[in-house]
């Protein structure tokens, strides 16, 4: 085959981004094998800075169907050839790993180069069977990315980019999308903005969980946050991604019978975390088509369009009828609201409605009406816990569609090491091997946060330019090895130790102190499992491990990050233990043990808090001062600092001690901040009381404490104290010193 390729030299590429680096243009279709160029060279000098001189970046227009690129060599010069954007920063990262032993990871970076960058003796070529590399959660751009401003975008997309993702959800800013939408429609500036929700809740507006939440949104988080997605889609498409836009799902304002009054509309239930029923339009309204196709135009004036839209009508919440002919005509309605406005479009599916099914309401004859509507070619379905519940393999195959093989791994953003990297590459081996994957199209990731283990999204984008899937144990030497530049025996068997426990299961282990103050009770479902089910002693040798590195990786991010996280998940069973025996002690009457274990507690508390304030991924003053940010007045900073504070505590506005009733610490953080001023003083008050109790020989009444918590746990989310957003003490110092206090309890 005969290869053409587009040679840029680095100086004309440099006088490229002198002339042209400011073009802000948003529609795919006026993007070059310039700008494409333009880009990549600009993301080398993001990562590497002056050292992206040694590299030269080449376009190819050979095309069999799969993305390529190709790494070689000449006169000291490393030559990246690519089918796009996408494969040539994937080359980029694919030389960096494994001729420098680097790290650019999803949330921090360990880019200590060699004097002299080694120039490949012969062409390596790596080609991947993946059509589609998927990214992002709907729920991602609340738990994770609520705050995002420019600066941490264009990292993310850079990591995307080095990662081979091709097809990232995009769907920041659709606010301004929907303001024109129902102000075009006659509602009122009330309507809208009693309807649409504050910025932590997007999500679930998005999907039609929630109205209102959060809100009401001020005008300059609608127009700042257009412009950000402007960006943000101008360089994912200068990449060659094609990014996933939004649809319209018939979701719609309560009071749109207040201007269509022959409009049909249906409530649908309740939200499975107790809140009331949205509103749906019928499909067979002509009002749904018109929404519809001026939602996608308007939509398309703002940002482009790349013909791909998400569309999640059913989250969590079932329709008011099971009628496969409803189901089929919802789903044909929407599709078909899509092509009114793009005869192109194509729907992409978040599938967790089929695993995350209320009452068994998804049977597959409700199943098949609802994904057999749309002709195969133009839908795609995400099989996001694939992991760990395969969905593809109940609903056979999505019925013919193709589909999206994805890692889930996190809810909510809790704090915990986690992730069965063993299941990750069963559980995707299986599909590839499978004769009855049908369409399997792709893979991808679908946290509802990312931050906590990069190990995990390492290792599934690794797959993506493998012929073979990696062997766990032998992938993490060389992850290891990229992590901190080299090869270390102790740094190597601190992971091996960590693949044993906390990499081997896909439990989010947390601790006791970050849940509602209480005895444990075994009968009720905690966010997090407060007792590991993995062998403590394993982990503690980890940890034993990696502080025997210190001497040589003490001054390295990665270290640092590392050790503080394993640190923390090392102690954080401790509370569970102590908690048991305070509820002993206070049976048996024995105050003196009581008040021993009460301080026990709290010391624990306020350490936690001080191991994590080294360390600026968990701090809760970054999450508060990145929401403030975005005000323009002190009103809006309130609001938005309710919103950051209310999303990781209450969640809503109901308060009850059972997690299906509501979402009350869904998303609690293990931030330092949140020990302190949150954790601490529930803690306290919960002592109190049944202190009291011990002393006057009465019974612990649970009720009364339970409502003084919710009340309070209200107020804190209005509180407007500062908290730190730059880091304190060194994090490898304070790890000793937390581990010498603390290692006897795990002795034998």
């Amino acid at each position: 085959m005969k290869i053409v390729c587009k040679k840029i030299a680095l100086l004309g590429m440099m006088l490229l981004i002198y002339f042209f680096g400011g073009c802000d243009r948003i529609s795919n279709q006026e993007i070059s094998d310039d700008d494409v160029l333009r880009n990549v060279y600009q993301l080398a000098e993001r990562v590497l800075d002056e050292r992206s001189g040694n590299f030269i970046f080449e376009l190819s227009d050979e095309d069999d169907g799969h993305d390529f690129f190709e790494v070689s060599g000449e006169e000291k010069k490393i030559i990246i050839r690519g089918n796009n954007g996408v494969s040539l920063a994937s080359g980029l990262n694919w030389y960096l790993k494994n001729y420098c032993d680097v790290q650019f990871s999803i949330i921090d970076e360990q880019m200590n180069l060699p004097t002299e960058l080694p120039v490949p003796e012969k062409a390596v070529r790596k080609t991947t069977r993946h059509r589609y590399r998927y990214f992002f959660n709907v729920c991602t751009f609340g738990y994770t990315m609520a705050w995002w401003n420019w600066d941490k975008w264009e990292r993310h997309i850079d990591w995307m980019a080095m990662n081979g993702i091709n097809l990232p959800l995009a769907i920041t800013g659709q606010e301004a999308v929907w303001y024109e939408v129902y102000k075009e429609l006659g509602f009122s500036e009330k309507q809208i903005k009693d309807f649409i929700v504050g910025p932590a809740y997007f999500p679930w507006g998005w999907m039609g969980n929630v109205d209102g939440l959060g809100g009401p949104l001020p005008d300059s988080w609608i127009n700042k946050h257009k412009t950000l997605q402007q960006k943000i889609l101008q360089r994912e498409r200068a990449f060659g991604m094609t990014p996933v836009l939004q649809g319209f799902t018939g979701h719609v304002p309560e009071t749109i019978t207040e201007l269509y009054p022959e409009s049909e509309v249906h409530k649908t239930s309740n939200w499975s975390a107790g809140f009331g029923g949205t509103y749906f339009l019928d499909p067979g309204d002509d009002l749904f088509k018109r929404i519809g196709k001026l939602y996608i135009e308007k939509q398309t004036e703002m940002f482009g369009t790349n013909h791909y839209y998400s569309a999640d009508c059913f989250n969590e919440i079932n329709p008011d009828t099971d009628d496969p002919e409803f189901l089929a005509d919802m789903s044909r309605t929407v599709f078909n609201s899509f092509t009114a406005a793009d005869p192109e479009a194509v729907w992409v599916m978040q599938a967790w409605f089929l695993y995350y099914s209320i009452g068994d309401f998804w049977k597959d004859p409700q199943s098949r009406a609802l994904i057999e509507a749309v002709p195969d070619e133009r839908m795609i379905m995400l099989d996001l816990y694939g992991e760990l519940h395969p969905t593809w393999k109940k609903k056979s195959a999505f019925y013919g569609k193709p589909w999206i093989w994805n890692v889930l791994h996190n809810f909510g953003g809790r704090t915990s090491m986690s992730g069965k990297l063993g299941d990750i590459a069963s559980n995707l081996g299986e599909a590839l091997k499978s004769d009855d994957k049908g369409n399997l199209s792709g893979i991808g990731m679908a946290m509802e946060y990312f931050g906590n283990n990069p190990v995990v999204q390492e290792y599934v984008m690794d797959m993506v330019w493998s012929d073979e899937i990696p062997d766990p144990e032998q992938w993490l030497l060389e992850y290891t090895k990229n992590r901190y530049g080299k090869h270390n025996e102790f740094a190597n068997k601190a992971w091996q130790s960590m693949l044993e426990t906390v990499y081997n299961t896909h439990k989010q282990t947390g601790t006791f102190v970050c849940e509602r103050p209480g005895f444990y009770n075994p009968d009720m479902a905690y966010r997090t499992s407060p007792v590991p089910d993995y062998d403590q002693e394993v982990l503690c040798n980890a940890l034993k491990y990696l502080l025997k590195c210190s001497g040589e990786f003490k001054d390295l991010d990665t270290y640092q990050f590392d050790l503080v996280n394993l640190t923390r998940q090392v102690i954080s069973p401790l509370a569970y233990y102590w908690v048991l025996d305070l509820e002993e002690a206070f049976k048996q009457k024995d105050i003196d043990r009581f008040l021993e274990l009460k301080k026990r507690i709290i010391e624990l508390i306020k350490d936690f808090d001080i191991l994590l304030s080294t360390r600026s991924e968990y701090l809760l003053g970054t999450w508060l001062e990145d929401a403030k940010k975005w005000a323009e007045t002190e009103e809006e900073e309130k609001l938005y600092e309710w919103n950051a504070r209310n999303l990781i505590t209450m969640w809503g506005e109901k308060c009850t001690e059972n997690q299906y009733d509501d979402l009350n610490n869904y998303a609690y953080k293990q931030w330092a901040g949140m020990f302190s001023d949150y954790h601490l003083a529930r803690w306290n008050s919960f002592f109190k009381m049944t202190e009291d109790a011990l002393r006057n020989n009465s019974e612990f009444e649970r009720a009364p404490f339970l409502e003084a918590s919710c009340e309070w746990e209200k107020e804190w989310s209005h509180k407007r104290d500062i908290f730190p957003a730059v880091t304190k003490g060194d994090p490898v110092e304070v790890s000793q010193m937390i581990w010498k206090k603390y290692s006897g309890y795990f002795l034998n």
